[in-house]
């Protein structure tokens, strides 16, 4: 049975974006003055490549996007863009999931500044997002669909590729701060220059918030503290030869409840990530080449002070290193090929310390990864676009896996109307947690995804934009938990390995390929403008449904995935450096769990937010989020930020 949705909803959204988007209303966003035949994407193809020739479905949103939205959190923007939904249980720096196109949490891929974020030691090894601030950032790119020719494992739902703030004279800073509703407090600033031999940037960030209650039924906040700080420089060694330096890390803590309500419980996660690497051209410019090495730590602990003897109640250590080469060679200006090779090479370590004196064991697990990938992009005739590739990965515990994908992208006039069309492929491969925890299974196959698209934009000068895309998606080996009998005779699987089957320790279920989903959807999105006023907006319809043969859930929507998303804007930009807009966010009905009734009820947030540049260098902004002070559910019994004001500044200098 497919989540109940109202009859009238379809309708309504469709008048309420349409007012939206009248085309005598429209975006003043500094990224519609770029021809689109001038715009760059990297995520697409793992370096710079003109939008209109790119076959797959991308959002590129620039820093004067970032600012005019005003985000905390890097999901908080993402949310406004089309199909991507957020489950949250409770307030900031809580567990968040991230869906793009009805994928699981799990299945995007995270970057920042080129290094793959991820938590090997958590439970599906991806990465979460809770600790996630806008922080340094000036450039977002979201790509959809299975991606994992260029980007590997758990790039089945998409890829996030955040890029920080570059320096753009010998020595400039910027800084912002702003405190709001629940004592909420957030500072950012960042110093930087550029010079003929070096580019460099450092930055740093702190947020703080008493927070609600995580539980919907407690009484007691839950608050969240976070430090961050991220880096970067480029050094020119010689013409043609640079050196890469990146780095980011967050340090934060955050309370949450129980399952029945409050509780003094709170946990500390520490990231960072470093990249070293080393770009040189070859063959007269024609052979562009990257070597880098890549690390990634994740540490978690839990701890509970009603305990009276050990307060810690979860260790873990994640973490996971890349080797990586790519080259790009460009035979011409029509043909161009990406190729590469990886090593990665994960190490978790998890225990669950019991309230006594006992020492407890951090028994470690690991597993590697080897990759070589290649892509062809060709472009035959003026306009037209068509690319190809392939990758393999060898990994230690299941063996191989090839991906295969292909495109065609087609402009008659400079970018003006684009259409695309794709086919991609994407894996997951199982965590360490899947495979090794004492409800792994050792044997478990990388999950796969096959899909395709097709997309059309079309644009009218500055004064609007338009664009659809349909996709479809099957995913199959998909990894969940599945329950042992209550009763009768054990089978082997349900017990935990190397203590033996039929007199070793039981246990009440373990992980396995059991699950299939086909996700096919329709996104639309448009932007206009006339003089001072702007609109934005899109709206997508998802059907993503459980395919497992044999399961009483066949054909059911997926927990947690809303059919209906959209999002409106409306708004003025004045000559004199005032902006002010309205913003409407619908999520529409969806089940909680996997099973069970339970549904989220569908919900529309609307937010105020206005902006002054009060001077050459200096902007005060505020905005009031949930206006309507709407109550509403991402996870069922779990709390939501109700109507939150905010004030700040920021300068540039």
């Amino acid at each position: 049975m497919n989540c109940r949705i109202p009859a009238a909803s379809p309708l309504a959204l469709a008048l309420a974006l349409a007012g939206a988007l009248h085309p005598l209303a429209a975006l003043a966003e500094e990224a519609d003055a770029v021809p689109l035949d001038e715009r760059i994407v990297v995520t697409a193809l793992r370096t710079p490549v003109a939008a209109d020739r790119v076959a797959d479905t991308v959002t590129v949103l620039d820093e004067a996007q970032i600012v005019a939205a005003q985000p905390i959190a890097l999901t908080d923007v993402l949310l406004r863009t089309p199909g991507i939904s957020m489950s949250r249980n409770g307030g900031y720096g809580t567990t968040t999931s991230l869906r793009i196109r009805g994928a699981d949490a799990g299945q995007t891929v995270m970057v920042i500044d080129g290094m793959r974020l991820s938590d090997a030691s958590s439970t599906a090894g991806g990465y979460g997002f809770a600790n996630f601030l806008i922080d340094d950032a000036d450039r977002i790119e979201i790509l959809r669909g299975p991606q994992s020719i260029l980007w590997g494992s758990d790039a089945i739902g998409g890829v996030v590729n955040v890029r920080t703030r570059r320096a753009a004279a010998p020595l400039e800073g910027s800084f912002a701060v702003e405190a709001g509703t629940h004592d909420t407090v957030s500072a950012r600033a960042g110093l930087g220059g550029t010079s003929e031999a070096v580019d460099w940037r450092i930055a740093a960030s702190r947020f703080a918030t008493d927070g609600i209650s995580a539980r919907a039924n407690g009484k007691e906040d839950d608050g969240y503290r976070r430090s961050a700080a991220s880096g970067t420089m480029t050094y020119r060694v010689a013409p043609g030869i640079s050196l890469d330096l990146r780095g980011y890390w967050s340090d934060s803590r955050n309370a949450f409840d129980g399952t029945s309500g409050d509780s003094l419980a709170y946990g500390r996660t520490r990231e960072w990530s470093g990249y070293a690497g080393v770009i040189f051209a070859l063959l007269d410019g024609r052979l562009a080449n990257r070597v880098a090495v890549l690390q990634t730590e994740t540490d978690r602990e839990n701890f509970d002070p009603a305990r009276q003897v050990r307060q810690l109640t979860f260790d873990a250590h994640g973490r996971v290193r890349r080797f990586e080469y790519q080259g790009t060679y460009t035979f011409s200006e029509a043909i161009q090929a990406v190729f590469g090779a990886e090593r990665e090479e994960q190490r978790m370590t998890t225990a669950s310390p019991a309230n006594s004196t006992a020492a407890y064991a951090l028994v470690p697990s690991r597993a590697n990864t080897e990759s070589v990938y290649g892509e062809l992009r060709v472009t035959p005739l003026t306009g037209l676009t068509l690319n190809g590739g392939a990758r393999y990965d060898h990994q230690s515990r299941f063996g191989g896996n090839t991906v295969f994908s292909a495109g065609a992208v087609y402009t008659p006039n400079g970018g003006a109307t684009i259409l695309r069309a794709s086919y991609d492929e994407g894996f997951k491969a199982p965590s360490l947690y899947q495979l090794f925890s004492m409800y792994g299974v050792a044997d478990l196959k990388p999950e796969k995804a096959k899909g395709w698209e097709l997309g059309a934009e079309q644009g009218f000068g500055e004064a609007l934009r338009l664009s659809a895309t349909w996709f479809e998606r099957d995913t199959d080996n998909l990894i969940d938990f599945a329950y042992c009998p209550a009763s009768g005779t054990l089978p082997d699987i349900c017990y935990v390995p190397g203590t033996g089957t039929g007199t070793g320790t039981s246990r009440f279920g373990y992980y396995g390929n059991v699950k299939a989903s086909h996700a096919r959807g329709l996104e639309l999105a448009a932007s206009a403008k006339w003089g001072v006023l702007f609109a934005q907006g899109n709206y997508s319809w998802i059907a993503a449904e459980d395919r497992t043969q044999g399961s009483s859930t066949y054909g059911r929507q997926l927990q947690r995935v809303p059919r209906h998303l959209a999002n409106a804007e409306l708004g003025v930009a004045l000559p004199q450096g005032l902006r002010a807009s309205l913003a409407a966010r619908y999520s529409g009905e969806s089940y909680n769990a996997a099973t069970g009734t339970a549904v989220l009820d569908d919900y529309w947030l609307v937010d105020v937010r206005a902006q002054w540049q009060v001077m050459e260098r200096l902007i005060l902004q505020g905005r009031i989020e949930n206006v309507g002070d709407q109550k509403y559910e991402t996870v069922s019994g779990y709390g939501t930020l109700g109507r939150t004001v905010y004030f700040g500044l920021r300068s540039r200098f």
